[in-house]
């Protein structure tokens, strides 16, 4: 299939899907001709939801939010890992175009000529009701918010139409940083309210399916496990306007069809081909291909340590002998990735995240502790994973359950869809699994806080209960936000200390994000989310 065959596919199909969002034509012959303003991606899977407000929003549905919707404050670039990256430390407005921090709040001043895609302008209400449905709608978005110490609609007061005030409940450095992730994503109040209903107050069910923000980029056409057609909004204020006037991503489920797309010219971007697949390519030299590690991220194997036999301390430590770590480096990700295991025995532990464990393979160990355990008889357990990214999770499953039966773990591979995987999760009852996590905010304390505090998160996907850990995360919450960094320093450590004690979850690796371009795309950046960013690529 060529290009234009391709992207006559793609609008066809389009167009014959209906959806409840009007499609203007994707391409006609007058916009044929400016395909270097068009961008086509492909990739594994695609959005369940438009809104990561909405209950079980999975990982690309952040890609479509962030660049959908803007929020009051945004991060700086910079350089790093040879790419441009978001700067941690550094933030500038995006719908504010003032910040005033105090001592116990912050005071945002709106740009007072940003409108949302519909035209009506943005105003402080919006802000305050946008806020207000994030700390208040539960689930991921409302414990997302409680990371940062935002937790209560009385927090968020309108000062006048283009002024907002947000409170501090108490003194924490994750509170400004916090409003600058995916979440507190600013939504045309009324617009929402319009199509809301007396059991769907926030109005979910609608932007589910509808954007309703003042972003760079506006949906125009989803149809789900297929494709999403995203066009430039022209009067976007929230920074300069993008090089890019549309944007064409496709569910591509065959990684072997992503690749050959790639290398035939007629797709612009992929970003999760198999490791091999990106290995092979950097070294044809045809496309641009660039790795960077997560940030704050590890793939790890985690356990339901609410239930037998996961409960019991010996079995998770068998699990975490048995993993056939270095066979996961060489045969699942090619060397594309930061191992998390096999630290010196004497190593001291840093003030750090991620840093590897002790472990490594050694089944001797593994059926020693599964006698111990009183399980030298062998169980039968389900090992799951994310079939969205099944490039990674899948080949990690296979070498683990060859493993695992050596210990008498005899396991069956579950294949969980992409668009049920994080309601899945949720659930708590998978009982072996793997599973990423990579935290939004790059602090250790963040991480745990998220993974391993008794408060049990949606990504506290072990059931984990500890006071002491509670204790660690909380101390060392306390001291960031004190500048004691002696408390901090030691509350880290006894965090990670614990943790590898304790393992509830087992990391196996840091991540990379890998992407491959044609040599004509420029201006990719790295964001804390690991999705892309429409905002800055430029076609040459």
């Amino acid at each position: 299939m060529n290009r234009r065959e391709f992207m006559k596919s793609a609008s066809a199909t389009a167009v014959a899907t209906g959806t409840s969002v009007a499609a203007p034509a994707v391409f006609s012959p007058a916009k044929a001709q400016a395909r270097n303003e068009t961008l086509l991606i492909v990739s594994e899977s695609g959005p369940n939801n438009l809104d990561i407000h909405g209950v079980g929003t999975n990982v690309p549905g952040y890609e479509a939010s962030w660049n959908t919707y803007d929020r009051l404050i945004t991060h700086e670039m910079t350089e790093k890992e040879g790419v441009r990256y978001y700067d941690r430390d550094k933030l500038k407005g995006e719908l504010a175009e003032d910040m005033n921090i105090g001592d116990m709040s912050v005071t945002f001043k709106l740009k007072k000529n940003a409108t949302f895609q519909d035209g009506t302008p943005v105003t402080a209400k919006d802000v305050k009701w946008s806020l207000d449905r994030a700390v208040s709608v539960g689930g991921f978005p409302t414990f997302q918010m409680k990371a940062g110490s935002l937790e209560k609609p009385e927090q968020f007061v309108v000062v006048d139409d283009h002024t907002v005030r947000v409170d501090f409940l108490r003194k924490d450095r994750l509170t400004i940083p916090d409003l600058a992730v995916i979440v507190p994503c600013v939504i045309n109040s009324g617009l929402v309210q319009k199509n809301a209903t007396e059991k769907d107050p926030w109005g979910l069910e609608y932007t589910k399916q509808n954007t309703a923000g003042s972003g760079a980029y506006r949906v125009t056409k989803w149809t789900p496990g297929t494709e999403v057609i995203f066009e430039r909004f022209d009067d976007w204020k929230g920074g300069p306007l993008p090089k890019i006037k549309r944007v064409i991503w496709r569910m591509v489920p065959s990684a072997g069809n992503r690749r050959a797309l790639l290398e035939r010219g007629d797709a612009d971007i992929s970003y999760d081909l198999p490791n091999k697949d990106f290995v092979e390519l950097k070294q044809a030299g045809k496309l641009n291909i660039t790795s960077v590690p997560y940030s704050n991220g590890v793939q790890y194997i985690g356990m339901n340590v609410k239930n037998p036999p996961f409960d019991n301390p010996k079995v998770r430590e068998a699990i975490a002998y048995a993993i056939p770590y270095e066979k996961i480096m060489e045969a699942v990700l090619y060397g594309l990735g930061r191992p998390m295991f096999g630290a010196p025995a004497d190593a001291a532990t840093k003030v750090a995240w991620p840093q590897p464990t002790k472990f490594k393979t050694d089944l001797a160990k593994a059926k020693q502790l599964m006698a111990e355990a009183g399980l030298a008889g062998g169980i039968d357990t389900t090992l799951s994973f994310d079939l969205g990214f099944a490039g990674v999770n899948e080949p990690i499953c296979v070498l683990l359950q060859e493993n695992l039966a050596q210990i008498g773990i005899k396991t069956t591979i579950n294949k969980i869809p992409g668009a049920n995987w994080r309601t899945e999760l949720n659930k708590k009852v998978l009982p072996l699994y793997t599973n990423v996590f990579s935290g939004w905010l790059d602090y250790p304390e963040y991480f745990f806080f998220w993974c391993y505090h008794g408060s049990n998160s949606v990504f506290n996907t072990m059931s984990y209960q500890s006071a002491a850990m509670d204790t660690f995360i909380d101390g060392a919450r306390a001291a960031a936000a004190s500048g004691d960094k002696a408390a901090y320093d030691t509350d880290v450590k006894g965090m990670v200390d614990l943790a590898f004690a304790d393992v509830p979850r087992i990391p196996l690796y840091q991540p990379f994000v890998n992407v491959a371009m044609q040599k004509n795309i420029t201006g990719y950046e790295y964001w804390f989310h690991r999705r892309l960013d429409y905002r800055a690529f430029q076609k040459g």
